[in-house]
């Protein structure tokens, strides 16, 4: 069943697709995946190729656009695009606190969540391409996490594919989840470096509210305790091009003046609340770390333990001193489990991930490296969520693979200068420039 309507300059139709939960047992369970279909108003009648979009995360569904906002205008020139929501996210069949118990306990969670990687989403959009394009190949458009899944698309299926389009999403081949995040420490220090030296007067700022929480028990009104490891890890606003800007805002409405002493400002944890809470993304957190998971080492709590390594990163000490307080960034510790109501039902189910050690590949460098698809990617230098140089060694072993590094865009360039980005994004495939 579809459902058509109309936004201005586009037609949408609503998808829905049913696929096996485990692609290895098509006859067994199966769950739902939705998705978008987009395209002009004027080429609704037209036989047009299709692009389907892979949203970064894990665990977010596709951008609701309103229109031909960012770069789907652009797409919507040539292609007719299929915005997938991913297993379990969106509109598809939902993977959170509310749903996960009807697996059962922790363990039967667990093994269900192994599930929602991208080899899984690779399979999906099989069975939703033969579908919608007749068995005609598309071109995919990965973004960060997407483009995980489109490096795994073109290891398993490229002949599936007549392009492919990343941006922010080359992925390590064979990097282990310590390795990730050993590179991505100090990247994060460069980045709150940086946001310092463009408005020192957050360096107090932040101070005094890691100071305060330090020294008070902070619990947010939707029940979030805000601990300074929390309010650390707002420095994932730091990976976008306005975040930055976003951090000193909201920085500099912390503090209201009460008869019991300065506090924290309604509006102040009404935004903080926002930013932190798991509750519409929940798979983020569930499998953040296993889309690194390849062979028989479990990540464990990766980003916690290798923060260890870098003490700079500690509060406490740099409160006792003179230090700067730093930000963290792109990354989920066994805390937030504790902190976040949306989270704290699924702790057990998070720890039983994280232990795991039969995590299949997700990536095959031999095919990779005999690849005939046609592939484009923007890799954003310094880009705080995917490190550059790992990058950059996955870009020459894909063979073909043109590569556009650039400075002007932070991790959200596709959003931020979006038909500029897949404008050179599609002529570098095609040979244009």
């Amino acid at each position: 069943m579809t459902d058509s309507y109309r936004q201005p300059g586009v037609v949408l139709t609503d998808r829905r697709f049913t696929v096996p939960l485990d692609h290895a047992v098509p006859a067994g369970e199966t769950i739902e995946v939705y998705a978008r279909e987009v395209v002009a108003s004027d080429k609704a009648g037209q036989d047009l190729p299709w692009l389907v979009y892979l949203q970064g995360g894990p665990g977010f569904g596709a951008n609701r656009f309103v229109g031909k906002s960012a770069w789907l205008g652009r797409a919507l020139k040539e292609y007719r695009v299929l915005l997938l929501d991913q297993r379990g996210t969106g509109h598809s069949t939902p993977a959170n606190r509310q749903t996960l118990p009807l697996r059962g306990g922790p363990a039967e969670q667990a093994d269900y969540l192994t599930h929602f990687r991208a080899d899984s989403i690779v399979r999906d959009c099989e069975l939703i391409r033969r579908e919608v394009t007749g068995g005609a190949p598309w071109t995919v458009l990965g973004q960060s996490f997407g483009g995980f899944c489109t490096v795994s698309y073109l290891s398993h299926a490229p002949e599936a594919l007549s392009a492919a389009l990343i941006t922010g999403g080359l992925p390590s081949l064979d990097a282990h989840a310590d390795d990730v995040y050993r590179a991505a420490y100090p990247r994060i220090e460069r980045k709150v470096t940086a946001h310092y030296a463009r408005y020192p007067q957050d360096v107090e700022r932040a101070r005094r509210i890691a100071d305060h929480l330090l020294n008070h028990q902070v619990v947010l009104p939707n029940g979030y305790r805000l601990t300074v490891e929390a309010f650390q890890s707002l420095g994932i606003m730091l990976g976008g091009g306005e975040g930055s800007h976003r951090l000193h805002h909201l920085l500099e409405q912390a503090f209201v003046p009460t008869p019991r002493g300065p506090a924290l400002s309604d509006a102040f944890q009404e935004e903080v609340q926002g930013l932190l809470s798991y509750a519409g993304h929940p798979l983020y957190a569930l499998v953040h770390e296993a889309i690194y998971g390849q062979d028989e080492r479990p990540t464990d709590w990766a980003a916690e333990r290798v923060r260890a390594e870098f003490p700079q990163f500690d509060a406490a000490k740099a409160l006792a001193g003179d230090a700067p307080l730093l930000f963290t960034g792109e990354s989920v510790h066994p805390w937030m489990f504790d902190c976040d109501p949306a989270l704290r039902p699924l702790r057990e189910t998070a720890e039983l991930l994280a232990a795991r050690t039969d995590w299949p590949p997700l990536y095959d460098p031999a095919r990779l490296a005999a690849n005939e698809v046609p592939v484009a990617a923007a890799v954003y230098h310094d880009d705080m969520y995917v490190d550059t140089a790992h990058s950059l060694t996955t870009a020459r072993a894909v063979r073909g693979l043109r590569t556009w590094v650039t400075d002007e865009f932070e991790h959200d360039g596709v959003r931020a200068g979006g038909p500029r980005v897949l404008d050179r994004l599609l002529a570098l495939a095609r040979d244009e420039a």
